[in-house]
Formats: structure tokens, sequence, C-alpha cells
């Protein structure tokens, strides 16, 4: 049996985060039967060899038939063909949810595949990954006592929330409630910056006449700074363009806050570069001593 009495669980897109997803469901015993979905079948046939899903469809009508509970954990730009795919399939009272970064978009995905937005539907988003990608990167210990954000709207069943609520609790996350645009202002901030910031500078360096040299010389911090810019591109265009409005109001912040650092390098104005570095590091300090203080970390 699986936890909340569903006895099966579809994912559809077995890598990082499904394929984790299924494991910590495993490793937890909280399901019986797990079903795996997506367009390769070399792909699916490797996570049946790891013991990560139980059987495998490439179409997802058939994958969520007798499913009690669907996790649809594609790139963005598949959301909407997914949903197109399944909505007629689900069972009655078959719960969905998702975990793509930018829930607006996913939402609207959902009302023009369904022509409506299902109230078994619990739009969430777990803040876990790292640059890997694929099912062979995939681990049960991903979401542990890291943060899942769920967006529900007013026509969301509370009943269906719960089960979401409560299936990501079991597996080790700690599950927070949002609304839409609110999530999708923070993680453009917080996510999504960063990782265009660290995609932009390994570009342009690499740009450059001198970059073997440069790329040779680099060391620690020029590794842990662009760590992200290793993540898929695919998904990373995707979640570009879908939260396109939130990403260019933190693009245009961070643009002006750094013409005035210039500005000030350019003044040789050690005061205001001190102020900007000292400020940016209690910041910092005190988010690692904030996360230090959270239960399990």
């Amino acid at each position: 049996m699986c936890a909340a009495a569903v006895d099966k669980i579809c994912v559809i897109g077995v890598g990082l985060i499904g394929g984790s997803f299924a494991r910590a469901l495993k490793r937890g015993a909280l399901c019986g039967h797990i079903v795996g979905c997506g367009r390769s079948e070399q792909s699916l046939r490797r996570a049946l060899e790891l013991g990560v899903i139980d059987s495998y469809s490439t179409r997802p009508a058939e994958a969520v038939a007798g499913a009690g509970l669907v996790m649809v954990a594609t790139p963005l730009g598949a959301m909407r063909e997914v949903f197109s795919a399944i909505c007629p399939a689900l069972d009655a009272g078959a719960v969905v949810t998702d975990a793509g970064s930018a829930k607006a978009a996913v939402i609207e995905a959902v009302v023009q595949a369904c022509g409506r937005l299902p109230a078994n539907f619990v739009p969430g988003h777990p803040i876990a990954g790292t640059e890997n990608s694929g099912v062979e990167a995939s681990f049960a210990e991903l979401f542990d006592r890291h943060r899942v954000i769920l967006t529900p709207l007013p026509q969301t069943s509370p009943d269906a929330l719960a089960l979401v609520r409560g299936l990501w609790q079991q597996i080790g996350a700690e599950v927070t409630t949002m609304d839409v645009d609110e999530h999708d202002q923070v993680l453009a901030a917080t996510s999504h910056l960063p990782h265009v910031l660290a995609f932009a500078l390994v570009a342009s360096l690499a740009h450059r006449s001198e970059r073997q040299k440069i790329f040779d010389y680099a060391a620690g911090g020029f590794r842990d700074f662009t760590r992200i810019a290793s993540s898929d591109p695919r998904m990373w265009r995707d979640i570009c363009v879908d939260n396109s409005r939130a990403l260019l109001d933190a693009l245009r912040e961070f643009r002006a806050d750094l013409d005035q650092l210039a500005a000030a390098i350019e003044a040789r104005d050690g005061d205001r570069i001190i102020e900007v570095f000292s400020a940016a590091k209690q910041a910092r300090d005190q988010f690692v001593a904030d996360k230090r203080k959270r239960p399990g970390s």
C-alpha cells in the first residue's frame, strides 16, 4: 500500500527530480507500485534496471491508468503536451501534482490542455536539485530537509492538497504553501537569476581569445560560482521563457545594482565597495546560520 491509501503512483519524467521522488517513495516503503513514463524507452529501461520504477510506458495515457497519484516532473516546455494526453485518461479521483519551477506557466498549460483547472491538481515545486540530470543522477535523499512549495488555488481540493502535502512530508521534505505569483518572483530571484548569471559568465569567458588560459588558472571560486552552469540547458531555456516576466524584473534590479558597484570601482570609492561587500557578507552569513538552525540541518 502507498501512503494515504494510494496503491499506484505514476511518475512522468523519470530524471533527477522524478527519479529521486520515486526512490524516496521506495525508501520509505510508501508505494507498492510505481510506473514511470517518458519519451525515451532506453532511459525508462535503465530506471527499471536501477529499481527506481516497477514498470514503464512511453504512452502517458496508458501510464496513468489506475494511478491514484500522478507526478509530472517533465521540463516546463513539455507540460502542455503531457496534460493533453493524461487529462482524458485519469481515473476519477486521481490526484495530479507537478515539480515545475514556474507555477503560472504550469497552471496555464494545464488549463489549455484540460479546458479547466481540475480540482485534484496540486501545483508544486521541490526546492532541491543538483547540476546533474537523468535517472542515474537521482537519489532518495535529494528532498531530505529541503522545502517543497505548494501553490494551491481556490478551486484546489483540500483532500488532494492534504494527500500531496502528506506524501512530501513522509519522504522527508518541509512543505510550505505560497501564492503563485509570489512563488515565481521569489524563485526568479533566488534560483533562476543565479543560474542565468552562471551560464552568462561561463559563456562570456568562453568567447574570449584567452579563454584557455582563463580556464587553466581558474580556482575554487570560479568552480563554486559556476557549478550550476553544468545544469541542463534545455530545462533552463524553458524556465527562462516560461518565467520571463519575473526573471526580467530580477535581472533589471541586479543590473542596476551591478552598475552602481561598477561606478564605485571606477571611482575607486573604497568606502562604497566595502559597504556593499560587508552587507553581502552579513546577509550570506545570516542565511547560512538560519539554515543550520532548521530541524535536521
